[in-house]
């Protein structure tokens, strides 16, 4: 396992590796310096715990509850098949987001920059561009869309005016940097938390838990489809983990720091989950309007409430999309010419984000459902590949030095990935943009991409180890 040498005074940085310039401490009224460099260790602060609301605030939105009604009202699923799908699939994304979040206060860099010792320097560019893409972009625009909506209902005012409030305040918090969006989501956390403690306490009281599935799909197919759209959701944060605890000092409990930051995202996207499933059953053009139709089971008072707190929600998710977008982006290797790397790019997302979200305010709906679905397309065969590196590594030398040399090369990483995601999706994608040739002719089979591709990820990656050997640590 990658980790620092045994016993080691944490008093200089491992060997090898770029260390960020810059005085930045825990300062929140200073733009973070750097890219993705290495964070130096008289810069480290922080308690593992604010990784708790640092993880739950950017579940309490509107998007969370979406993927509950989604499970009901498209996948054809009963409120309690939709509520086990949510903790099934949630519950294996907040593992593996804990197993990577403890990684980053011993290695003092990023989540992508991680990943350069199981994909190579060079061969890292396919996960790092596939999430700068997903998270600076596509999570982006799908957050903006949700908290646009919930903004124009709430105020009246014209959606592209909303949209450009939104992503101003989403993109100056990114830009910023570390500090604030752990801030944010600290002082966010018990607002989001008590509204929507009222509104889902409201809508539980009157559902009708025993309604029958209803609307197409059901069955064994449609629990797979939820299980792994609720899975896509949770994993969809694994690639940003050790971004928001890189950090922390290097001595931190390893326990501590993957309990709160999976268990943050555990609470937050089951809760709401379960709550958009039982607001399906009450009744409402819950697919057509899906943030009229929640709001509308609720008073006047508490529904304008739970809108302003679906628009602070989306706000605390996309303050995290576009600061890691931008992390995934430094850690390409493009080097600006410019200080501040990251905080640029993440201002360069923002418009570019802007734009996507803007042509995605009309058929929300079908393209949330598909963006899920392919989130774990790719994020599964990753986590497949990082994993059995782990697995492989447990009790090795230590690694550092490869975060930054040029010269490593792991072509296992990279070609077990692609291959597992084209072969994974050929086979079982199951959904309006692509049916593979299992389910196009077994429907009952569903939608198993993502456990495929881990599966053949992982395997793949082991056994191509032993063809070609990862280069060591450089002296």
């Amino acid at each position: 396992m990658t980790d620092l040498q045994a016993g080691r005074q944490h008093t200089d940085p491992p060997a090898g590796v770029v260390v960020r310039e810059g005085d930045y401490g825990d300062r929140l009224a200073a733009v973070e310096p750097g890219g993705a460099e290495f964070i130096p260790l008289d810069q480290r602060h922080g308690r593992p715990l604010k990784l708790l609301w640092t993880w739950t605030s950017p579940q309490l939105e509107f998007a969370t509850i979406f993927l509950g009604v989604l499970a009901v009202a498209a996948f054809g699923l009963s409120f309690w098949q939709a509520a086990a799908a949510a903790v099934l699939g949630t519950a294996l994304g907040a593992l593996t987001h804990g197993v990577l979040s403890a990684r980053g206060p011993r290695h003092g860099v990023g989540q992508m920059v991680l990943g350069r010792v199981p994909f190579g320097y060079r061969g890292n560019a396919l996960p790092a561009t596939l999430n700068t893409i997903a998270g600076g972009v596509g999570w982006f625009a799908v957050n903006s869309v949700s908290a646009t909506l919930a903004l124009a209902t709430l105020t009246g005012l014209p959606k592209p005016l909303c949209l450009l409030v939104v992503v101003a305040l989403q993109v100056t918090i990114g830009f910023f940097g570390h500090n604030l969006v752990h801030t944010v989501e600290r002082y966010a956390f018990p607002v989001l938390a008590v509204v929507f403690a009222v509104a889902s306490f409201i809508i539980l009281s009157k559902a009708n838990f025993g309604a029958p599935a209803s609307g197409e799909g059901g069955g064994l197919g449609g629990f797979i489809i939820a299980t792994a759209a609720a899975f896509g959701y949770a994993a969809g944060w694994n690639p940003y983990a050790a971004d928001f605890t890189r950090y922390l000092p290097p001595g931190t409990d390893r326990r501590s720091v993957g309990l709160y930051a999976g268990l943050g995202v555990f609470l937050g996207c089951v809760s709401l989950q379960i709550v958009g499933a039982a607001a399906v059953t009450i009744g409402g053009d819950a697919l057509g309007d899906p943030t009229g139709t929640f709001t509308g089971h609720l008073p006047a008072l508490v529904a304008d409430l739970t809108l302003l707190a679906i628009t602070l929600g989306a706000i605390c998710a996309n303050a995290i999309n576009i600061y890691s977008g931008a992390m995934s982006f430094v850690t390409l290797g493009v080097r600006l010419p410019v200080a501040l790397q990251r905080a640029m790019a993440a201002l360069a997302f923002g418009v570019l984000g802007l734009v996507v979200a803007y042509f995605g305010l009309d058929d929300a709906g079908h393209d949330y459902e598909a963006f899920l679905l392919i989130i774990a397309y790719w994020i599964a065969p990753w986590l497949g590949v990082v994993l059995a590196d782990l697995w492989l590594r447990r009790g090795g030398e230590p690694v550092d030095a490869l975060f930054f040399d040029t010269r490593h090369r792991n072509p296992a990483g990279p070609i077990a990935m692609a291959a597992a995601i084209a072969v994974s999706v050929l086979l079982f994608s199951n959904q309006e943009l692509y049916v593979g040739l299992v389910p196009k002719h077994v429907e009952s089979v569903g939608d198993i991409t993502a456990l495929v591709g881990f599966l053949l990820a992982a395997l793949g990656y082991i056994a191509l180890r032993r063809v070609w050997r990862p280069s060591s640590p450089k002296e």
